[in-house]
Order: structure tokens, then sequence, then C-alpha cells
């Protein structure tokens, strides 16, 4: 699910949205903006991993192989999906963008991309009971977070990329 923060994958969204936007470029609004995803803060992301590090699962006594339950089996594991559990508009997510780096954003409105999916959504109810997991940081939070270490890193001497 959308993880986005400090040091994020430079194909994604809030990477390719906020170097757009600083350089007076268009982004390009798939779908018309008519999508949403779940933003997920990397510091969630990392505090669900933690936790689960400190768990010792433990195999599933009931696992049938004719009915598997993808999360677990006979072996002593778990999968879990580590999300926000609230997915947002893709043009709430630029407005939010475009408040943290005061900057109006270019929209290109453009039409669903080839295997591109309207929503994404996490269920995280098996984290929450597995580790009582419940993310921490909102979205305003995270975004104006991650608009301060972008404005701060990419006007840094030391980044040599642009």
């Amino acid at each position: 699910f959308t993880v986005y923060g400090p040091m994020g994958r430079p194909d994604m969204a809030p990477m390719i949205f906020a170097d757009a936007m600083l350089r007076g470029k268009p982004i390009n609004v798939f779908n018309y903006g008519e999508m949403s995803r779940d933003f997920t803060y990397i510091d969630d992301v990392i505090d669900a991993i933690y936790k689960c590090c400190l768990k010792i699962p433990y195999p599933n006594i009931h696992f049938h192989n004719q009915k598997p339950e993808p999360s677990t089996s006979f072996a002593p594991h778990r999968i879990f999906n580590v999300g926000s559990n609230n997915p947002t508009k893709l043009l709430d997510f630029i407005k939010v963008l475009e408040s943290s780096l005061g900057i109006s954003a270019i929209k290109k409105m453009k039409p669903m991309q080839p295997g591109d999916v309207q929503a994404t959504f996490a269920d995280i109810n098996k984290l929450k009971n597995w580790i009582n997991f419940s993310p921490k940081t909102s979205l305003k939070s995270g975004v104006l977070k991650f608009a301060l270490w972008y404005k701060e890193y990419f006007n840094s001497p030391y980044y040599q990329g642009k």
C-alpha cells in the first residue's frame, strides 16, 4: 500500500508529484483523479514490522492444504497487510501536498493507465489483532514531514542528482 516518507521510492506519486510541482511542471492525474490509495507513512510501517519481530509466530494447527488460509500455514509464520486502513482520494492527497509544499499543482487529467487499479485499501484487522497495531501518522502530518524533508534534501549541497 502506497508507502511514503523521507527517502521514498522515486517512482511513487509523492516523489513524482513533489518533484514536478517544485519545478513548475504538470503532474499526471490518472483516471481524472477518480482514484484512492491507502497512503501509509513509513514510520508506521517500521513500527508494525518492529512489533511483529518481537512476537514469535506459531503454526496454524487447523491449517488444511485443500482449503488454505494464505496468511498462515502449518509453518510458524504470518503474513499481514500493513497500511493506514484509510484510503484517501488522489485529489485530496494532492491538496494536502500542495498545502505542505506551499505551491499549487498543475494537474494534467488523464484516463486510467492500463493495469492500474482505481482503489487500494489495507485491511489491517489481522495485524491489529496480532500486535495491536494502529497507524499513528495522519495524512496531513505525514505529508508535511515528507514535504519538509524533500525540500531540505534536494536543496542540500550533498545532493548531486539535480
